[in-house]
């Protein structure tokens, strides 16, 4: 059985003792299309802060290898699997330079019927990151389906729209903080799993949405972020253009992002940002 729950859920996984220093804050912000304008995120001399997704991004810096999914209990074919949700937290704004332990474990499996949900926890005394991977064909194991987390939008026009332009070689830029999946750069790896070509990370585009948040919303201060979490709803193709819808509502950001060149099909949905 590639997924055995009895032994999955609650194993420890490998911890890492992580560091980071304004080179790899500035090439991730590069890769979320930071650019010359933007000298708060690609200046060191000029640095506001650090967008808080570049946690997803610490734990990965120096990996020059394609990822595995051989876990405890776990091993399935990578060309299966999606990022189905990522929540952050931040319990204090992330330095540009800085050191921190990592501990991870596997938090829960679900049964979706159709497919499994692993869930991962990674803790640090900076963030706390919760990974939800959604594996195709995995499910009917007899397990719980799990929580809903579903945010609806309000009813109602956004209080802002923000459009985000990717470039066709965006991916290949994000690949260099660590995520070295084919699925993003190679158009076989990408055939087979299904997809006409290599599509973006969806941590890319959870990061680029994030950033249009602190933008247009919170002043360019990513210190105000205390959490984030979205749903990944559909695949991004780099050099597509992204449009972030935004609410603001009770005390948080609530948002909705898709594909504007593909009549808004979506690309995150359950998305919120709690604020400090």
């Amino acid at each position: 059985m590639p997924i055995n729950p009895a032994v999955a859920v609650g194993a420890e996984l490998p911890g890492r003792d992580l560091s980071w220093d304004s080179t790899d804050v500035l090439l991730y912000h590069l890769a979320l299309g930071a650019g010359p304008n933007e000298l708060s995120y690609v200046y060191e001399g000029a640095l506001r802060g650090v967008l808080p997704t570049f946690a997803t991004v610490a734990t990965t810096l120096r990996d020059t290898e394609p990822p595995t999914l051989t876990m405890p209990g776990i091993d399935i074919d990578l060309a299966r699997v999606v990022h189905g949700r990522q929540e952050l937290e931040l319990h204090q704004p992330i330095p540009t330079k800085g050191r921190c332990a990592a501990r991870s474990r596997i938090a829960a499996v679900y049964d979706k019927g159709s497919a499994a949900v692993i869930v991962t926890e990674t803790s640090t005394e900076l963030f706390t990151s919760r990974i939800s991977i959604f594996v195709k064909g995995e499910g009917g194991f007899g397990g719980e389906r799990g929580p809903t987390a579903r945010v609806p939008v309000p009813d109602r026009a956004p209080d802002a729209v923000a459009l985000s332009p990717t470039d066709a070689r965006q991916a290949l830029w994000y690949r260099l903080c660590g995520d070295r999946n084919p699925l993003h750069v190679d158009p076989a790896f990408a055939a087979h799993a299904g997809f006409p070509r290599p599509i973006l990370h969806g941590l890319c585009t959870y990061g680029i949405v994030a950033k249009a948040a602190v933008d247009t919303l919170l002043d360019g201060d990513p210190d105000r972020m205390a959490g984030y979490q979205a749903r990944f709803a559909g695949v991004v193709f780099p050099g597509e253009t992204l449009r972030t819808e935004m609410w603001r509502e009770d005390g948080r950001l609530v948002l909705r992002a898709s594909v504007a060149d593909r009549d808004d099909a979506l690309a995150l949905s359950d998305v919120s940002i709690t604020l400090r």
